[in-house]
């Protein structure tokens, strides 16, 4: 009971931003129909399928996490500049029900922002004749569940660690990175080298390339051992952000 009303109110904190509507809703939907168009406008012959909707669709999703992380930052940095964390440190509940009471509404938002995300990629292939397979989008989200935890510990981190002023300017360089090191608006298999080892170190063009193969391979890729190993690496990484930031917020409320 006491983490659903925790939850509860940092879910109305996030919802009483109108950009948080912008942003974790309406601006993944926006680039998948910006890019879509300018998909239309590459010729066959230059050999790029990155903007396809079925490769698209998961990228956009992935992106989308970004914003999700951003205003876990917001939300958190802006609660410790308030001593509102150091203030909760006299309610009666544990650390662990703070971090789920953080976690659970993001969460819950962008699995919304996910199956949003798909529904617009779903009506985008039908109008372009070549429909997605519902199930296999479904199957997608759900892998990329490892991706929406790990993007949500960033933000707890980058909010724990940082100020008010500084942890979206620090979040916003990670939205960068991840979306050039993910492959999410270029073609790493095609850049190949130094780019492509390092990319695929990270968590984020695991996370993408594994929801693009469910997607565009209609799901029967799902146990295979390529899709497998990037889950493996977006797990690795979830796990080791999420116990730090689990650690951080603790020190930051007693601090």
């Amino acid at each position: 009971m006491k983490i659903k009303a925790f939850a509860s109110r940092n879910a109305k904190e996030i919802l009483r931003d109108p950009l948080s509507y912008i942003f974790c809703l309406g601006f993944p939907v926006v680039m998948l129909v910006i890019m879509t168009i300018v998909n239309e406008s590459i010729p066959p012959e230059a050999g790029m399928d990155i903007f396809n909707i079925d490769k698209l669709s998961p990228g956009v999703t992935v992106f989308g996490l970004t914003f999700v992380m951003l205003f876990t930052t917001i939300l958190i940095s802006k609660d410790r500049s308030t001593a509102f964390l150091a203030r909760l440190c006299g309610a009666p509940m544990k650390s662990w029900e703070f971090l789920a009471g953080y976690i659970l509404p993001v969460f819950v938002i962008a699995l919304l922002q996910g199956l949003i995300t798909y529904a617009a990629s779903w009506v985008i292939s039908l109008i372009k004749g070549e429909p997605l397979n519902i199930l296999s989008m479904l199957i997608s989200l759900g892998a990329l569940v490892p991706a929406i935890v790990l993007f949500i510990s960033l933000g707890v981190v980058f909010g724990s660690l940082f100020s008010e002023r500084a942890a979206p300017g620090v979040s916003s360089i990670l939205i960068t990175v991840s979306s050039i090191l993910g492959g999410i608006w270029m073609d790493i298999e095609a850049v190949g080298g130094a780019l492509k080892a390092v990319a695929q170190a990270l968590p984020f063009f695991p996370a993408v390339d594994a929801a693009r193969i469910i997607v565009s391979q209609g799901g029967r890729q799902l146990a295979s051992g390529e899709v497998a190993a990037q889950e493996m690496i977006c797990i690795a990484y979830m796990a080791v952000f999420f116990i730090l930031g689990a650690f951080i917020l603790k020190k930051k409320m007693k601090a």
